[in-house]
C-alpha cells in the first residue's frame, strides 16, 4: 500500500544571489534630461601659442599673430534605452504560497535580479566601447597584471585625467591574478560603506572595484576609469502595484525606466580599457 507522506513548505523563497550596481562610483549625472529627450554639449577648440612679435616685422597684422577661430562643434546625446515590464500575481497565489508571491516582495526582485544587471551591463559596455584608449588584447597573468595597471595609470597622466577618484574594474578572475601577483600590495582597510558598493581594496591610488563577469563584455580584462569621463543618466524610473485592476484577481505589476550612458569626447581618455586576448 502506497503511503504519501506529508509535505511541509515554509514562508521562505530561495532568493538568487545578486550584486548591487557600482555605476554610481564610476559614472556622473552632470546634465540634466529633465524636460528633454537630448542634450547638446558643445566642444570648443583652443589656438595654439605664438612667438609674441615685439619688434613688429611679422606679415601678420597683430604682433600677437595670426587670428584664428575658434570651433564650436556640439556632442549629441539622445536617451535610446527605454524598457518596461509587467507580470500579475493571482490573489490565491499569494495567499497559498504564504505570502512568498506577494506583489511587492516580487517588484523588489525584479528590480534586484533583472532591471539592475541590465542596466549595469548596459553602462560597462558603452565605457569599454567608446573608452579613448583601448590597446591590443593580452592575455592578463599574475606575472604581468601590475606592469598592466602600471601602464594604464600612465596613459591617464600623460592625458591629464585627474590623479584622485580613478577606479579599477575587475573581474573576480582577474582579481585573482592580482592577489597572485608578488609585485602587488593592496590596501585593503576600506570603510564598511564603500565596501557595500562594492570597493575590495586601493593599489597605487586607484580604488579597486570588483564586478560580476556577467555584467561586462565578453573577454573583460579591466577599466580603469575616472567618473568625469562617462555620463549614466535614469530620465525615469516607474513601478507600480495595482490591486485588482480589471481583469485581474490580484495584484498587477508594471515597471518602465529610461535610462543611457554616454561617454565625452573630450574626456573619454579618462578611460582606459583591456581586453583579454
Amino acid at each position: 500500500m502506497a503511503i504519501d507522506l506529508a509535505s511541509k513548505f515554509l514562508p521562505y523563497v530561495d532568493e538568487q544571489f545578486t550584486a548591487e550596481s557600482k555605476k554610481s562610483l564610476i559614472t556622473n549625472n552632470d546634465f540634466d534630461w529633465t524636460g528633454a529627450h537630448t542634450v547638446k554639449v558643445y566642444k570648443v577648440s583652443t589656438s595654439e601659442m605664438n612667438d609674441y612679435d615685439r619688434p613688429g616685422t611679422g606679415l601678420h597684422w597683430s604682433r600677437y599673430g595670426e587670428v584664428k577661430r575658434l570651433d564650436a562643434t556640439t556632442q549629441e546625446m539622445a536617451l535610446l534605452k527605454d524598457r518596461s515590464f509587467t507580470f500579475a500575481v493571482d490573489k490565491l497565489d499569494a495567499d497559498e504560497t504564504s505570502g512568498s508571491l506577494e506583489a511587492a516582495a516580487a517588484l523588489a526582485r525584479q528590480l534586484r535580479d533583472v532591471v539592475i544587471p541590465e542596466v549595469d551591463a548596459h553602462v560597462y559596455a558603452r565605457m569599454c566601447e567608446d573608452a579613448g584608449t583601448k590597446p591590443a588584447a593580452a592575455a592578463l597573468t599574475a606575472s604581468n597584471i601590475y606592469e598592466k595597471i602600471l601602464g594604464a595609470g600612465q596613459t591617464l597622466d600623460d592625458a591629464l585625467v585627474p590623479e584622485t577618484e580613478r577606479y579599477l574594474i575587475v573581474t573576480p578572475a582577474v582579481y585573482l591574478l592580482m592577489k597572485k601577483s608578488k609585485d602587488i600590495v593592496m590596501e585593503t582597510n576600506i570603510g564598511s560603506d564603500l565596501r557595500l558598493k562594492g570597493v575590495i581594496g586601493m593599489i597605487d591610488g586607484l580604488t579597486v572595484i570588483k564586478v560580476p563577469e556577467a555584467r561586462l563584455p565578453e573577454d573583460f580584462g579591466f577599466l580603469l576609469a575616472h567618473p568625469c569621463a562617462t555620463v549614466a543618466p535614469t530620465k525615469l524610473e516607474d513601478y507600480k502595484v495595482h490591486q485588482d485592476p480589471p481583469g485581474i484577481s490580484g495584484s498587477l505589476v508594471e515597471g518602465r525606466i529610461a535610462y543611457d550612458a554616454f561617454v565625452l569626447d573630450n574626456k573619454a581618455n579618462g578611460l582606459y580599457y583591456q581586453a583579454q586576448g
